[in-house]
Order: C-alpha cells, then sequence, then structure tokens
C-alpha cells in the first residue's frame, strides 16, 4: 500500500489477519540507519512500503509512485529515473543524487548512479524513502536515501514459495522461493525469471535473478548476515520519440534503434557479509565488507558501449545510549568506505553494412579507465530533554578522489587525478510530542551531491577542476499523528530547499555530455499523506489513503549556453501530483485494492517551451487468499493497470535536442495480468 503502517510478517499472513478480524494500524519500526527505531519519533519525512504484491509484481514504479514526494518514471523495465522533491529530474537517463542500500549494501555506485529495479518485488520486505538530506548516516544524496529491507522467512521450520504471473504484451514471470529458520540462523533463497515481448517495436524485455540471504551463528548478543544477489538482463530499447509519433504510432520505436536493434545487456553481482554484536547493554556495533561487479554491453545507433566496473567497500557503525545526568541520549557513530573501477570503450556500430540484422562491432573509437573512492565520517545523536520533547542533531563528512586514464586512441592518452574538498553536512532538529501519539518537527539540514565522473569532463575529455558538487540546505517543518484509536494516520511535511552550483549537463554530441556548474534551484513544497482503517461489518474493512504533492519548483539563477533560464520552472518536475487508493477486506479472504495517479503536465525543456500533459491512471486488482491454518496457503488474483486507456507519456526525456525533439516515452495502454501462488510450511 502507499505509506503503509502496519507491520506485516508476511504478503498472505497481512491478507488474512486483515480478513479475520479488524486490527488498530501500529506504529512502525524503521531501520537502523537512525538513532532511534520510531517512525512518529524521527523528525523527517519518511514514507514505508510494505506490500510489494500490491500491482503485479513485476514493476516497482507504481509503488513508488502512491507516496508523496516521490515520482518515478518509467520509459521501460530498464529505463527509469526516480526523484524526490525535484531532486534528480533533471537527470537525463537513470537516477542520481538519491543514495541507495538493500540491507547494509550500497546500490549506488562510485559514479553516483543507481538501479533499484533490477530487484525482485518478492525478495523484498519493505521499503523505506527518506525524502529531503535528513539522515546524516547515509551521506551523498540531496534528494534522500531509499533503504530496501531483503524479505526473510520469520516461520521456523522450511517454507516453500512458488509463484507465477501473466499478463498482456507477453508478460510472463515465474518465481520460486525456499526459506530456513531455526534457533542459530536462516537462509532464504529466490530464484526468478521475467520476460515480456514488449507492447512497443524493440521492446522484448528479458532478466533472470537469484538471491541469497540469512544469518548464522545467531546468538542472544550477536549474528553474522550474508547476502547475495546476481542478475541477468538483456532489454531490447525503443528509445523516445517525438511528439508526431507519440500521438499517431506509439508503439514505434525511435528509427534508428528499431534499424540497429539496439539493446542493453548486463550482468551485475553484489554481495556481502555483516557481523552484529553487542559490546556492552548500551553500545552496539554492525561491521560489514560489500563487493559488487556489473558487466555490460549495449549496441546504440552511434556507437557500442562496453563497460565493467568493480566496487568494493565497508562499513562500521556503533549504536549507544547512556545517561548524562537525568538526560537520556541515544547515539549512532560510524565510517563507511567505498572504492570503484570501471573500464569502459566504444566501438562502431556498423548496423547499417548488416542487412537489417543488428549491430555489428566495428572499430574501437575510444577507451578509458576510472576509479573512484569516498570515506564518509558520520554521527548522530538524539537527547530526550523530557518524555515531550527533544533534539536530534548529527554530522557526516566526505572526501572523495577519483582518476581519470584516456587509453584510447593513443594520441589521446592522458592520466589527471581530481579530489573534492572534504564536505560537511550538518542536521539539527527539535520534535515535540504534545500526545502520546502525535509528533511535530522542526529541522535542517544540509546535503550534497557528487557529480558523476563524465560530469566533469571539458569536450576534449580532460577534468574540468572547476566543478563542484551541488549543495543545499533543506528547511523543514511537518507533523505525524495517530488517532480515533489509532485507525487515522497523518503526515504532513512542509520544506523548503535552495540548491547551489546547480550540475548541468551539456549535449555536445550523440554520446556526449558537458558538466558545468550553472546556478540554483529553488524547491518548496507540502506533502500530505492520510490513511484511514474503517471496520463495515463482519470480516469486512475499507483502508483508503490519499496523498497530495504541491510545490514550486524553479530556477532561480540559471544561465546556460548564454541563455538565462532564471524564473523558470524546474525542467521535468510537476508542480501538483495526486494519489488515492484503497483496500477492501472481504469475506471469504477475497480483496480489491486501487489506485488513482495524477500527475500534473512537465516542463521539458529549461525554456519551458513544452510541457507535457496532464495525466490521470488507475489501476485495479482483485485477490484472493487461502489458508488452512496448518502452513498451506494459497493465492490468486487478476489486476488492470491503466484500467481507463490513458494516453500518457510515463517518462520525459528532458532537454531532448534537435529540431523535432524526443522528447516522450508513451506509457502502456490497459493491460491485464493475473497471478497464481502457493507456498507451504513444512
Amino acid at each position: 500500500m502507499a505509506q503503509e503502517t502496519i507491520r506485516q510478517k508476511t504478503d498472505n499472513e497481512s491478507i488474512k489477519n486483515n480478513t479475520s478480524h479488524i486490527r488498530e494500524m501500529e506504529e512502525v519500526v524503521i531501520s537502523n540507519f537512525h538513532v532511534n527505531d520510531s517512525l512518529l519519533n524521527v523528525p523527517s519525512a519518511i514514507s514505508i512500503i510494505t506490500n510489494m504484491q500490491r500491482n503485479n509484481n513485476t514493476e516497482i514504479a507504481p509503488l513508488l509512485n502512491t507516496l508523496p514526494g516521490v515520482q518515478m518514471q518509467s520509459g521501460a523495465l530498464n529505463t527509469n529515473r526516480i526523484s524526490i522533491r525535484g531532486i534528480g529530474a533533471r537527470t537525463t537517463y537513470g537516477t542520481n543524487k538519491i543514495r541507495a542500500f538493500y540491507g547494509n549494501i550500497p546500490l549506488t555506485t562510485g559514479d553516483s548512479e543507481t538501479t533499484i529495479e533490477d530487484i525482485d518485488l518478492e525478495a523484498i520486505n519493505r521499503i523505506e524513502i527518506i525524502k529531503g538530506p535528513f539522515s546524516s548516516i547515509y551521506g551523498a544524496g540531496l534528494g534522500g536515501a531509499i533503504l530496501i529491507d531483503p524479505k526473510y522467512t520469520s516461520n521456523t521450520g522450511h517454507t516453500g514459495k512458488a509463484s507465477i504471473t501473466a499478463g498482456s504484451f507477453g508478460l510472463l514471470k515465474n518465481t520460486f522461493n525456499y526459506g530456513y529458520n531455526s534457533n542459530n540462523g536462516s537462509v532464504n533463497i529466490n530464484y526468478h525469471k521475467l520476460q515480456n515481448d514488449g507492447w512497443r517495436t524493440n521492446s522484448g524485455y528479458y532478466r533472470e535473478g537469484a538471491t541469497l540471504a540469512g544469518d548464522l551463528f545467531r546468538k542472544e548478543k550477536s549474528r553474522l548476515t550474508y547476502f547475495g544477489n546476481y542478475t541477468y538482463m538483456k532489454a531490447y530499447i525503443a528509445s523516445s520519440v517525438t511528439k508526431e509519433s507519440f500521438n499517431q504510432d506509439p508503439r514505434a520505436a525511435a528509427p534508428t534503434w528499431a534499424a540497429s536493434k539496439g539493446y542493453e545487456q548486463y550482468h551485475t553481482f553484489m554481495g556481502g557479509v555483516s557481523y552484529e554484536f553487542e559490546l556492552t547493554p548500551n553500545l552496539k556495533n554492525a561491521t560489514s565488507v560489500f563487493i559488487n561487479n556489473k558487466n555490460s554491453y549495449e549496441p546504440r545507433p552511434f556507437n557500442i558501449l562496453a563497460q565493467n566496473s568493480m566496487g568494493y567497500g565497508g562499513r562500521t557503525q556503533f549504536n549507544g545510549n547512556s545517561l548524562i545526568g537525568k538526560l537520556k541520549t541515544e547515539y549512532i557513530a560510524g565510517l563507511e568506505f567505498f572504492k570503484d573501477g570501471y573500464t569502459g570503450s566504444t566501438h562502431e556500430s556498423l548496423y547499417q553494412d548488416n542487412n537489417g540484422s543488428g549491430s555489428v562491432q566495428g572499430a574501437k573509437l575510444t577507451g578509458d579507465e576510472q576509479s573512484r573512492h569516498f570515506i564518509n565520517a558520520f554521527a548522530q545523536v538524539r537527547l530526550q530533554f523530557t518524555t515531550k520533547l527533544e533534539a536530534q542533531a548529527g554530522i557526516n563528512y566526505n572526501k572523495t578522489t577519483f582518476s581519470l586514464d584516456t587509453t584510447f586512441p593513443e594520441e589521446s592518452r592522458n592520466s589527471e587525478n581530481h579530489s573534492y574538498k572534504g564536505i560537511v553536512a550538518p542536521q539539527f532538529a527539535l520534535l515535540y510530542k504534545p500526545e502520546k501519539n502525535s509528533t511535530v518537527y522542526a529541522s535542517v539540514s544540509r546535503g550534497f551531491s557528487l557529480p558523476a565522473i563524465s560530469e566533469t569532463l571539458n569536450a576534449d575529455g580532460t577534468v574540468n577542476p572547476n566543478i563542484k558538487p551541488e549543495n543545499g540546505y533543506n528547511f523543514e517543518i511537518g507533523s505525524k499523528t495517530y488517532a480515533f484509536n489509532n485507525r487515522l494516520y497523518t503526515d504532513v511535511a512542509l520544506y523548503r530547499m535552495e540548491i547551489k552550483d546547480l550540475l548541468v549537463a551539456q549535449r555536445v554530441g550523440d554520446d556526449q555530455y558537458v558538466g558545468t556548474n550553472a546556478g540554483k534551484t529553488l524547491h518548496e513544497g507540502i506533502e500530505w499523506f492520510i490513511k484511514y482503517n474503517q471496520p463495515l461489518a463482519k470480516n469486512w474493512q475499507l483502508s483508503p489513503y490519499v496523498a497530495l504533492s504541491a510545490g514550486r519548483y524553479r530556477f532561480e539563477e540559471f544561465i546556460s549556453n548564454d541563455i538565462d533560464y532564471s524564473g523558470n520552472k524546474l525542467t521535468g518536475v510537476p508542480s501538483t501530483k495526486f494519489n488515492a487508493g484503497l483496500t477492501l477486506n472481504m469475506p471469504l479472504a477475497f480483496y480489491i485494492t486501487a489506485d488513482y495517479y495524477y500527475t500534473d503536465g512537465i516542463p521539458m525543456n529549461d525554456a519551458n517551451t513544452a510541457f507535457s500533459k496532464s495525466d490521470n491512471l488507475l489501476n485495479t486488482k482483485l485477490g484472493w487468499n487461502y489458508n488452512d491454518n496448518n502452513g498451506l496457503n494459497i493465492g490468486a488474483s487478476f489486476g488492470i493497470n491503466n484500467t481507463t486507456n490513458t494516453h500518457y507519456a510515463s517518462m520525459i526525456l528532458v532537454n531532448a535536442t534537435g529540431n523535432n525533439p524526443r522528447y516522450y516515452y508513451p506509457g502502456l495502454p490497459v493491460n491485464y495480468y493475473g497471478n497464481v501462488n502457493i507456498s507451504y510450511l513444512f
């Protein structure tokens, strides 16, 4: 559900419990990336998703887009952009300015790129989204952070589950899960295979992955957790299209991408171990090490890109509490180290000489090697003056260094090293509880985002030492309240953030961008979320929610290519986003869910001469779940996405160039899916 406020052990158990009796909403326990463990007591805007199967089990975008302040545009399963409060909306492709973690393992590369869509939804327990740069714990990320909690079996003994989802345009997904849990440890194995034919030309998709997670040597005061994930993905690319094609033939691919049969293919692996132990009754430590690797190959109309990256790092964090006189204190302090290396090359794409059979690799055009490492030192403290008044403060120090070696052509060989000045990011907040189940807070925090190495380059490929990280202060006030016997939950936040040293990527070639710090942007707005549990009759319960994001996002000072865009609306951000939905639990374990999405028109270029149209989408789902109370659980569901068959753009290519720019990624028309799953505890 949108911002869930009900704890869940498993999705099926939640459905069973909701249909058997009415429950009040319980206060949510949050991740250990905070100095406390209660959503109500965190002086920051945080949204939490716990029902990963609310939609079709394959796409994360419909889930994230129910949240206020969060927008995930999805041109295809492999083409996505996540922005939080407008931060990251101008990124040409992909997601940056947001840090993400899977457990304790960073999903954000050293080059600031974040990819979360490859992780199987059925291997995720919950997702926590921190909006704004409040927490000093996770480091660089102007927009905030996304924390993904791996799914572990909570049942003692062996659990097996099989799930199959099929739908329109050749959608087929098979998932198999095995879990074992004992007093000494656990093991959880997830395998999935996802494929579809695509509804547009040249848009077929195939992904296969396996996840291993669990813990060992579990004792009262310590345990060792482990995690590993492997993914193979191959996706053909239809790319963006012009306005004329979007309106008249949205199934068509961009002509050059269709002719070249362009695609993206990669193998990825990430893994890590973490040891948690109690030093004293008032002090705990968690230390982890991790590694990741990605090998990718992407034939494109203008060239073929081959890349290989390898990263590794470690993190140690101390959590403690103490009494200073009568003042109760909780604190976190730690250190994070991360390093990755990258090798890339481009080659000629000879698809025009291949009789329509796609790309053939030609001569090598360029080659380069990059390495990057950073250190984050962080601390956060919570001071409880009274049962009603407390303060939180934190600080993060980041030091980042990178190197760039141009290895090809020979005449262009060059080696450069660059180090950013150390960045200090403080945060401070006051929290007041007028009642037991109500919180009012005010906070100020500084955030920063480091440029990708490609964004630091001059047109000749050398490093521009004058490029600075984007940074800014976020001012926020808000409140969270449980009312009416904990059936009603409301969350309101007002924020204002000014970003300085705005990084602008100026396109100088088909595959070349030049970065420059071009000015300031203003992000200010309000987010409002409300959820209510209403019993209707025996075994009937209605749970509606409403989420609203309204803001003003503008260039305060912005000059690019000698053109002054100051005062214009910020590219890629809707001023209003509204969501509403419901879950209706019924007798005999049936349930209905529905989610409505409204997105205001989006400025597609910095000049504000082109806007997308506002759109209204509706997703609906009917499901059934049977549990025999002896370990057998059977579920089935049927859903319709884009129920009203709205013609809309699911993603915008901001600042597309040319006389007839290709701004639009057409969204799926009405589409259907069904799921059957069975699990057994033995």
